[in-house]
């Protein structure tokens, strides 16, 4: 039997949604409140003026505990490493394999071109010097997001890659991210933790060293600090909470959607799960080959799968161990909408830009759907393809783009750890061929040495 509906921010036609309900879901921007922002700005202050005391001083503060050092020795990660439960150890070893497999592939590598002859232009993708990993580990730790940051991080070949993260009540982070670390052959590692450790990164302390370069996710306070310091160093992309975004055809499961809405859900309160579900149509200017027994499209399909979906989900969320912070997101943040047709499904997809986007339509129509998906984090393509999946194992990295940020930003890759250097060779013959059409453009703008400049090696020639 079916438990009573779960309360959902929205749930119905996209067509019949009010505006204020249509704004609450697709914008998820967390304008950080003016208490947030102004205590994180005098931390960061208190590390650019204190550098380490300020760092003990937090430690003291926010993490219970007396710092001996803000270091944390080699030696303890390869003893937390050593004493890791060999499943769980298993399990980090086979995820490490795979993201060093799948960033490996996905390396960027030196392009030269001559547009005409005698002009070589080339660039090349040198790695970093040194980046900083932030691994939270506030209400549970987590060794994924660390094994995310730093093996990309050593595949592109970066020279030092420093780990921060929080101290427990024995000064040290949880063993579980200091055996990601020795895992993942990080260089130091700091037990710091939230603004401080972002701030002592970005600036450099006495005991912290300045890096190029900051990964990973956090809190308010974390997001909040990368944003202040942005000027200082680079960032992978604005983050906030978790998101997931299910677009389906109605020949999808209802209780596989419910699932991965759920474990979404469970992240924080803030979470922003959706369900798009549409009619098993091709999208517009795509034609294939139905199943002989695939129905026709049919909207009272659709409502009835998105009444499931939401029966099922909240039979899940009554079960949850979680499931206060699972029912805060839902009726903040969760929805299931019905669309019209597959092309309305897709341009809302698009315009939500999820960080996890999870797709399940009948299979001759997944190409073409996914081919038009542009602004996800990342796709998942098919029911089996659980977001846990990418979150842990596949390979693929779990630091993505959200609240709409996936319109211009990507999931982190090797990309991020690297830095374009471009380089133009020029020779005699090309430089005056070159010379009269870039001294025009010179005069045009009036710079006069720049056209003396170029026609110079037009006279020599």
């Amino acid at each position: 039997m079916s438990s009573a509906p779960l309360a959902l921010r929205a749930f119905g036609e996209v067509a019949s949604l009010s505006a204020e309900t249509r704004r609450a879901i697709v914008d998820r921007s967390s304008t950080t409140d003016t208490t947030v922002r102004e205590r994180t700005a005098a931390l960061i202050d208190q590390v650019r003026t204190r550098g380490d005391d300020a760092l003990f001083q937090f430690a003291r503060d926010f993490d219970r505990t007396e710092l001996r050092a803000l270091e944390v020795p080699r030696a303890d990660w390869d003893s937390a490493l050593a004493a890791l439960d060999p499943k769980l150890r298993q399990s980090l070893e086979r995820a490490a394999k795979n993201i060093a497999a799948v960033h490996t592939a996905f390396l960027p590598t030196e392009t030269v071109c001559s547009p005409e002859p005698g002009i070589t232009v080339g660039r090349r993708p040198d790695p970093l010097q040194r980046v900083g990993i932030y691994a939270p580990g506030g209400r549970a730790s987590y060794p994924s997001s660390l094994l995310m940051g730093a093996i990309p991080a050593r595949v592109a070949g970066v020279q030092e890659v420093i780990v921060c993260s929080p101290p427990g009540p024995d000064g040290k982070p949880s063993p579980v991210v200091l055996a990601a670390a020795a895992l993942a052959q990080a260089d130091r590692v700091f037990a710091l933790g939230g603004a401080g450790a972002i701030a002592a990164m970005a600036l450099g302390t006495a005991t912290v060293p300045q890096v190029d370069r900051i990964m990973g996710p956090g809190n308010a306070y974390v997001a909040e600090a990368k944003l202040q310091l942005v000027n200082q160093v680079a960032i992978d992309s604005p983050a906030g909470p978790s998101e997931l975004l299910v677009l389906a055809d109605e020949s999808a499961d209802a209780s596989a959607i419910a699932r991965e809405m759920l474990a979404q859900a469970e992240h924080d309160p803030d979470a922003a799960v959706i369900a798009v579900l549409a009619p098993s149509a091709p999208p517009a200017g795509v034609r294939v080959v139905s199943s002989a027994d695939a129905p026709p499209p049919d909207g009272v399909r659709v409502r009835e799968l998105a009444a499931a979906v939401r029966d099922e989900l909240a039979r899940l969320t009554a079960a949850a161990p979680r499931a206060d912070v699972v029912r805060q997101a839902l009726r903040e943040r969760g929805a299931i909408v019905t669309t019209d047709s597959l092309d309305e499904a897709i341009v809302f997809a698009n315009a939500w830009a999820a960080e996890h986007l999870l797709l399940i339509v009948r299979d001759d129509l997944r190409d073409a759907t996914l081919a038009a998906l542009r602004s996800a984090g990342t796709i998942f393509v098919g029911a089996a393809s659980s977001v846990a999946y990418g979150d842990y194992m596949t390979g693929a990295n779990h630091v993505l783009p959200t609240a709409g940020a996936g319109r211009s930003y990507s999931g982190l890759s090797t990309l991020d750890f690297v830095r374009w250097t471009t380089w133009q060779e020029v020779t005699p013959t090309a430089a005056a061929s070159l010379s009269e059409d870039v001294g025009r453009f010179a005069d045009a703008e009036g710079l006069p040495a720049h056209a003396a400049a170029a026609r110079a090696w037009g006279s020599a020639s």
